[in-house]
């Protein structure tokens, strides 16, 4: 598993929760355990006493997007590196299964953790794979979604840092807002080009006419 796997946990976390809407997803047990994806063995260790401090994680988490979106960039990091602190992992080579051509196994690095709950397990690998895209990419990288009232948590991941959406569809709606804006101002502005273009139209219509005239 790509350790840049382990950064989408920190957005699935942080997207279960949309502030600006009053939404939370985070509910129920069995809404913790979805956040683990195909990690099944570690959702079964969810339980009721998970929920609260999934939440209190989420918090904190959002904190280091929110920093990071406000180009604070040595906050984020602080926010960060006191999670790594309070849950550590074990980084690991692992093969799993798979093989390649010659029967070997396709070595790649794996986040071992040792959780006393399945928050710790979750934030712990959570922590390491935010820590490891930032380290990579940049705090910049770390973005909160533009199209209000979203707020979304995003990684960017583009070639020339110009993400600014959480998604595709917050993207179209940000631009339909802007072009509805934009025709909003024109219609409210004095109607002066309009004014100007038939003072044009006639001083032209004039010349023809004197010129007819002259004819």
């Amino acid at each position: 598993m790509e350790l840049a796997y382990y950064s989408d946990y920190a957005v699935r976390l942080v997207n279960s929760e949309e502030p600006a809407r009053g939404k939370d997803s985070l509910t129920s047990v069995e809404a913790v355990r979805d956040l683990f994806g195909g990690n099944q063995q570690a959702a079964r260790r969810a339980t009721e006493a998970d929920l609260t401090r999934f939440r209190s994680v989420r918090a904190r988490l959002r904190a280091v997007f929110e920093a990071a979106d406000k180009g604070e960039e040595t906050l984020a990091v602080d926010l960060l590196n006191s999670l790594l602190l309070e849950f550590p992992v074990s980084p690991q080579i692992s093969g799993h299964d798979f093989r390649d051509e010659d029967g070997r196994p396709l070595w790649h690095m794996h986040l071992a953790d040792h959780p006393s709950n399945a928050t710790a397990g979750y934030t712990a690998i959570a922590a390491m794979g935010l820590a490891f895209h930032l380290t990579e990419y940049g705090v910049d990288r770390l973005g909160l979604c533009e199209a209000a009232p979203c707020r979304n948590a995003y990684l960017d991941t583009s070639t020339n840092r110009s993400r600014r959406y959480c998604s595709d569809r917050c993207a179209t709606r940000a631009n339909v807002a802007a072009y509805r804006a934009r025709k909003r101002l024109e219609a409210e502005r004095p109607g002066l080009p309009e004014r100007s273009a038939s003072t044009g139209l006639a001083a032209e219509s004039a010349q023809r006419t004197s010129a007819s005239g002259e004819r």
